[in-house]
């Protein structure tokens, strides 16, 4: 009798360290792999942003609202470049990212490349479809935030009724009716 007990006590012993082994590397290898998606999805909209600030650049330029600071053709590359690193961010996303997620930066990806295109001439515009582009990119964002926060667990949301839509196009005392950037 005494034998079974210390065996049972032996045998519950090691199940219960197994069990806390086995949870506690669980909890590791999700912390780390969360810690790679935030990395990924930090990167991706800090490339996606850099893409849009050199679009805008490059269209205020272009339609003569604002001084060149560098040729056309340099802007171009600069536009070039910024998506290229854009792509790649947007591949880290795919391969961490969760359904929603991914969807999301598709989402941004399409309304992005309007941007870019008539940034760059490729399609046309007027300088009211150029600020419907811009918001629709910037409310893309927000949805890709939303989507990003509850795939890492994140508490809270960035949108809705605590959070109102800001219109950031237009200086916070400009008339919203004015036709001015």
């Amino acid at each position: 009798m005494t034998i079974a007990a210390v065996l049972l006590g032996a045998m519950s012993s090691y199940v219960a360290n197994y069990l806390m082994e086995r949870s506690r590397n669980k909890y590791q290898l999700k912390t780390r792999w969360d810690d790679k998606k935030l990395s990924a999805y930090e990167t991706y909209i800090d490339r996606m942003r850099a893409c849009i600030f050199l679009a805008a650049q490059l269209y205020e330029q272009r339609e003569g609202m604002r001084e060149a600071e560098k040729l056309e053709q340099e802007l171009l590359a600069d536009v070039a470049e910024a998506g290229r690193l854009r792509g790649r961010a947007f591949e880290r996303v795919m391969l961490l990212g969760g359904d929603d997620v991914v969807e999301a930066a598709h989402d941004l990806n399409a309304v992005a490349l309007e941007v870019d295109w008539q940034a760059a001439g490729k399609v046309t515009g007027t300088l009211q479809q150029w600020r419907d582009r811009n918001r629709a990119v910037f409310r893309a964002i927000n949805d890709f935030h939303e989507a990003a926060r509850e795939d890492l667990g994140v508490q809270g949301s960035v949108s809705g009724s605590r959070h109102p839509e800001r219109d950031l196009l237009l200086p916070p005392q400009a008339d919203r009716g004015s036709t001015g950037v």
